[in-house]
């Protein structure tokens, strides 16, 4: 509800709840978006069509691969409702992500949820098991979120490949960026391969603009074009946010900023949680899951009245906390919070 929403930002010191990134945008983007706002009464074509020559350049695609919307959860909407407009089903992790599963199940899709491995990876072979006549699409967050676990660089390029030619792959790749460089591995050089693959990527996690609104897609460009036959990116930017967005991917000493702040925040977190005996999931990501043995909605409450804001999961029968990275700050306010309510 909106009211109990107000009510719980009102006394919240700590927001560890969605994943934002604490410190952005950044200054660099901020004046971008402030200069942008006299422009705010005339539509964004020509910006828009810039930051898709700076994002095709980048990922090294044609400008045709690439599709702008306002954030990924919005574009992993418009493929749900273009891809199942006729049914089918859906299959994914499980737990996952469920944004672009719920749209397909308002479509009348099913949702084939295939478990996590014991190392809570996703299970390729059994994945691949699942898919039948009717399966339209295979959804991968890779980091996964809720779990924050990866799944095998050189494994997932083998699956994408081999099975986004029986039915396309939709890859995930929003918490990319927080992975250490060494096994960092994006999807999108399938596109170039000729591969039906579908690679997802945000401006709302480590550029800090989650509230801004802007992400992408790069796919065939037969894939853009079915999706923009219903439904197109470009009319729903705003020009502020896409100057935000240019200025964004020109400040990569921030990205790079964050990336390491992330990691020391969550060194920190899990080291806190080790000490108190939590066992942890390994994270990649701004957050970090670990089982909790209180009931959910309760340790909501009790850490709210704490100031401390963060989700629970039922995952297994096993209730969870999950955790956002905050500032050091407000990580050592979570444990302090945490310590009073559970310990």
């Amino acid at each position: 509800k909106k009211d109990d929403f107000l009510k719980e930002n009102a006394v919240m010191q700590a927001r560890l709840l969605a994943n934002e990134n604490p410190y952005g945008p950044s200054s660099i983007t901020q004046k971008a978006i402030i200069d942008a706002v006299s422009k705010g009464n005339r539509y964004g074509h020509s910006e828009s069509a810039e930051l898709i020559d700076m994002i095709a350049k980048k990922e090294g695609v044609s400008k045709d691969a690439i599709m702008i919307g306002p954030g990924s959860s919005d574009l992993l909407e418009k493929t749900a409702i273009t891809h199942f407009l006729k049914g089918g089903n859906i299959v994914s992790a499980d737990p996952a992500y469920m944004s672009i599963i719920k749209t397909a199940e308002s479509m009348q899709a099913q949702w084939k949820p295939v478990p996590l491995t014991s190392t809570w990876a996703h299970d390729l072979p059994a994945m691949e098991a699942a898919i039948d006549s009717k399966t339209e699409l295979i959804y991968i967050c890779n980091p996964n979120n809720p779990t924050g676990t990866i799944t095998d660089g050189k494994a997932l390029w083998d699956f994408c490949a081999r099975v986004a030619d029986k039915v396309p792959v939709f890859v995930d790749e929003a918490y990319l960026e927080f992975m250490d460089p060494s096994i960092r591995m994006s999807m999108v050089g399938l596109i170039n391969e000729g591969k039906n693959v579908i690679v997802c990527r945000t401006f709302s996690k480590v550029y800090g603009m989650a509230g801004l609104r802007v992400g992408y897609i790069v796919a065939q460009p037969s894939t853009i074009k079915k999706i923009e036959k219903i439904t197109r990116g470009n009319m729903s930017m705003n020009v502020t946010a896409v100057h935000g967005a240019i200025a964004a991917m020109k400040d990569t000493a921030f990205v790079e900023e964050c990336y390491t702040k992330n990691k020391q925040c969550r060194e920190f977190v899990c080291s806190e949680l080790s000490k108190l005996g939590y066992e942890y999931l390994p994270s990649h990501t701004s957050f970090v899951l670990f089982p909790i043995t209180m009931n959910g909605q309760k340790f909501l409450g009790k850490m709210m009245e704490q100031g401390i804001g963060v989700r629970s999961f039922e995952i297994f029968n096993q209730t969870y906390c999950r955790v956002s990275i905050g500032t050091m700050n407000e990580m050592k306010l979570f444990v302090d919070g945490f310590k009073k309510v559970m310990v």
